[in-house]
């Protein structure tokens, strides 16, 4: 077909002047009855690729997708571009008998140009002896990663698509899909039968978006801020479990952000609605599962935040592209912790062992993005198989604020010196192990604690060396198997740099769980609202008075967090003061006096005007809790049962407990603690944090007792003095 005429289809149809990278040769390729693998990330126009040709073709297209609401979405869509209302139908579970009859006279009268299935409905036998019976243009599998169990998505039924075509009868067949390694690629055109078809890759990298990881200490605090300084911009906001959703969301209504919740969970009607509201701008911000966005084709989503790091960088990816698909700002904001991922882990425990090894595999690239320093596009785009050549792509948070460099030219040499040495058998783990010179079963089972290289690098921990693997991975030294479950071996450019090594300078990697909140202006990036350095410099000072005064630690008067606080609130009544995070009422009226009367100076001093609509409200249904706890202890009810009654595991009563000692409120645990603890035990920790202690830090805590006590055990005994002493 002549570039004129397909123009002004593009124009009749769809009102666009012009294609968008590779759109027109996919078009072509398809029109000349090739097969056709389309990877094009999320806002790259996709959709596109299949419905002009489908259009423009004699015969009808047979469209598989895996999600209704998005095939709705689609067929609306089209029908928007043409006068004949029956152009696209889908045939689903959702539709009754009569709507189906009528979906097939319109396909038999030659109405229809698309004709969307679910892959499950598309094996019904009825279905299949129905399309024998009409020409078919062509077939396209959107979201094609489903098929592929290394993909992010996989879909058993996905597998079933290529005998069912076979059965169908020929045509050119189209995949498309915005995620897909190189691996996944493989599997997904060898499962097609699709091997010699033309493949259309488009760059992976999305330039307006800013990557950022921030550890997940007070997340809500930092959401509720990070949405009031975008007040009436769209965002979503990611969390893997139902509860926190609802939580979530709740939070947010809470402190006068116009939210609402998305799961599956939910009934259709009140997602369909919450999903329009969403579109149609009458809420700014969606709380979801990973089940909303597939398709949502709102163009200026401004920002995606992870409350749950993602169990793959194939769905972080996927999740992250719905911001900013117009070309503008977009935001990805992660929350991360070590904790969330040993809970994925936990999750997998069911699962058959092969696809448990995939799972892991897949959350260990995602904890290496998370926790690495290097450019966050770099190790994103390598993973998808693209070179990324910038040093610095001044838009994620590794770039904006980078870590100091260090030569490592002689560690790299080490590292490819050893996996040379051990061979091609082991993941990371196992290297990081021997250089370290950890005697794990396994080392001792290949006997590689006997190697020379065995603690060679014990100078630094494994952490360092993960770093230090990675860059070789990027830099092309090391291969990692992905087929055998992420195997390392080094390559010949690895084993030719062991002898004419090159400078290498890396980063060490981020670890989020020692890294401390009074960063926050790394948190704020240049968003305004971060502490006041100088002001939190006189709050310390004057803690370290009043402290002296009453004979106490300075963390029992009150944490850092909490003159963090002060610092960005401004606090100038005893009111406000009970507003900052950790200070209650007792807490306020107890010690709030002096702080107050230094940042109603300071205040005036310097004329600063205070973000007093920045305080975060909680959710009444969370003072119920206190409440309720408060009142449980004082009734002298076991630990258990209290968690149990509110539906909380003992760690999130712990950090309930916590809050409400922090705020002030004095608590006896006593009779809980001597029941579970003896009573030694219980004076060492009690000492420890009244004569040793710098803060109140848990790991410092942890470190200094040593391993004959469980950080529970810490953490009862920290209440316990923090409520005498402090309150």
């Amino acid at each position: 077909m002549e570039q004129a005429i397909l123009h002004e289809k593009l124009k009749e149809y769809f009102g666009f002047n012009s294609f968008k990278g590779n759109q027109e040769a996919v078009i072509r390729n398809l029109l000349e009855g090739r097969d056709t693998f389309v990877l094009m990330p999320t806002g790259g126009g996709k959709s596109l690729c299949y419905q002009l040709p489908a259009l423009i073709m004699d015969g009808v297209a047979i469209i598989i997708s895996p999600l209704i609401a998005l095939m709705k979405n689609q067929v609306d869509a089209m029908r928007t571009f043409s006068t004949e209302s029956g152009i696209a139908h889908f045939l689903n579970s959702s539709l009754n008998k009569a709507a189906i009859n009528q979906v097939r006279q319109d396909v038999l009268d030659g109405k229809t140009k698309l004709l969307y299935f679910a892959p499950e409905s598309l094996t019904k036998e009825d279905n299949v002896a129905f399309l024998r019976k009409i020409k078919i243009s062509f077939y396209a599998i959107d979201e094609a990663h489903c098929i592929s169990e290394w993909g992010h998505d996989f879909r058993p039924e996905y597998r079933r698509i290529r005998p069912i075509i076979n059965d169908i009868g020929q045509a050119p067949l189209i995949a498309l899909t915005a995620t897909a390694t190189p691996k996944v690629q493989m599997d997904i055109q060898k499962n097609l039968g699709m091997s010699d078809a033309v493949v259309f890759k488009s760059s992976f990298n999305r330039s307006n978006l800013f990557y950022e990881i921030r550890p997940k200490h007070n997340a809500e605090h930092d959401i509720i801020r990070f949405i009031k300084q975008r007040a009436g911009r769209s965002g979503i906001i990611y969390c893997l479990s139902r509860k926190k959703v609802e939580e979530l969301a709740e939070l947010l209504i809470a402190n006068g952000i116009k939210a609402l919740a998305y799961h599956a969970g939910m009934d259709a009607q009140t997602r369909a609605n919450n999903q329009d509201d969403f579109l149609m701008e009458r809420v700014d911000v969606i709380v979801a599962t990973i089940a909303f966005g597939m398709g949502i084709d709102k163009p200026d989503v401004r920002y995606v935040i992870h409350y749950d790091i993602p169990k793959s960088l194939e769905g972080y990816y996927q999740e992250t592209g719905r911001a900013g698909r117009d070309g503008g700002e977009g935001h990805c904001l992660t929350f991360y912790s070590y904790k969330d991922i040993q809970k994925l882990e936990k999750f997998m425990q069911g699962k058959p062992l092969a696809e448990q090894e995939i799972g892991k595999l897949l959350l260990m690239e995602t904890v290496s993005y998370a926790e690495s320093s290097m450019c966050r596009r770099k190790t994103l785009l390598h993973y998808f198989g693209e070179e990324y050549t910038e040093e610095n792509c001044g838009c994620c948070d590794n770039c904006v604020n980078p870590k100091p460099k260090i030569d490592a030219r002689e560690e790299m040499q080490l590292v490819l010196r050893t996996l040379h040495t051990i061979g091609d058998k082991f993941k990371t783990d196992h290297l990081e192990a021997v250089l370290t010179g950890k005697t794990t079963a396994q080392v001792k089972s290949y006997g590689h604690n006997k190697l020379e290289e065995f603690g060679a690098g014990s100078d630094h921990d494994a952490k360092f060396w993960g770093a230090v693997i990675r860059h070789g991975l990027i830099m092309g030294l090391i291969d990692k198997s992905i087929e055998n479950y992420g195997l390392i071996s080094v390559n010949d450019k690895g084993l030719d740099f062991i002898d004419n090594p090159q400078r290498v300078t890396i980063t060490g990697d981020h670890n989020y769980d020692e890294e401390e909140r009074n960063d926050e202006a790394m948190a704020n990036m240049g968003k305004g609202g971060a502490a006041d350095e100088e002001l939190f410099a006189m709050l310390k000072d004057l803690r370290k008075k009043v402290a002296k005064k009453h004979d106490l630690p300075p963390f029992v008067i009150f944490q850092d967090p909490s003159l963090e606080d002060m610092s960005v609130q401004y606090p100038i009544t005893i009111e406000e003061m009970q507003n900052i995070s950790g200070v209650g009422a007792g807490k306020a009226k107890k010690f709030g006096e002096e702080f107050i009367k230094l940042i109603k100076a300071y205040v005036e001093e310097k004329d600063i005007v205070r973000p007093q609509d920045m305080v975060v409200k909680s959710v009444a249904n969370k003072a119920g809790n206190k409440i309720f706890i408060i009142q449980s202890i004082d009734r002298k009810m076991d630990f258990e049962d209290i968690a149990r009654a509110k539906n909380l595991d003992i760690d999130e009563l712990l950090t309930e407990i916590e809050g409400i000692v922090n705020s002030g409120t004095k608590l006896d645990i006593s009779y809980f603690l001597n029941s579970y603890m003896d009573e030694d035990k219980i004076e060492d920790i009690y000492l420890y944090f009244k004569e040793d202690a710098e803060s109140d830090s848990l790991d410092e805590a942890i470190e200094e007792l040593g391993s004959d006590y469980t950080e529970e055990e810490i953490r009862l005994v920290r209440i316990k003095f923090l409520s005498e002493v402090g309150n």
